[in-house]
């Protein structure tokens, strides 16, 4: 069975420890994962969407999340930048992109899946209800921070029917770990730790 990989915001403000949202122990992440990544097989692996945090510098003092964290992965800034290349990524496997402005991937509406090389873009929401109907069930969910963008991640994945597993040893929280997250948020839920 295959399964679709979603990796959550490996961008430099997050990862990179200069970076302006400087996630604890994320720069020590990126070799593994790439690493990771090369490892998939296509005959395993449906899909991997790479997820981009964006804002922009005019509009993000207005947004919510300005009340809790500084300006940060401002569209096409170096801290906007994905540390990770997509290429690494066996090109039988489709690799997509997807820019979202809130924490949670499933939030704005009217969003789009990029394809990172060739293709055709898709809705988001019809890109997973695609997935689901050629009978793609699983989903592996790596990347940052484990209890903003990834937890939110995993929580659409499994309201859209996946089961969901994550590869502790890549990922980072900003105040909890994954490990933390999973049980305190989603016990009992169609989710593991790896």
């Amino acid at each position: 069975m295959k399964k679709v990989v979603v990796v959550v915001d490996t961008q430099a403000d997050f990862m990179n420890p200069d970076g302006a949202l400087a996630v604890a122990g994320a720069d020590a992440l990126a070799a593994p994962m790439a690493e990771w990544l090369a490892s998939l097989a296509p005959e395993e692996t449906a899909a991997v969407l790479f997820t981009f945090d964006t804002h922009f510098a005019d509009t993000y003092p207005g947004l919510p999340e300005a009340q809790q964290f500084p300006i940060h992965c401002v569209r096409e800034t170096p801290g906007w930048q994905n540390v990770l290349d997509p290429e690494v990524v066996d090109p039988a496997i489709p690799t997509y992109r997807l820019e979202k402005g809130v924490f949670a991937m499933w939030e704005e509406p009217g969003l789009r899946v990029e394809p990172v090389r060739e293709g055709v873009s898709a809705d988001r929401d019809a890109f997973f209800r695609d997935l689901r109907a050629r009978g793609v069930e699983d989903a592996v969910v790596i990347g940052v921070a484990a209890d903003y963008c990834v937890r939110w991640a995993i929580d659409g994945l499994v309201e859209r029917g996946f089961r969901v597993t994550v590869p502790q040893a890549l990922t980072r929280g900003i105040a909890r770990p994954i490990e933390q997250v999973l049980a305190e948020d989603f016990a009992g839920q169609a989710v593991a730790l790896r």
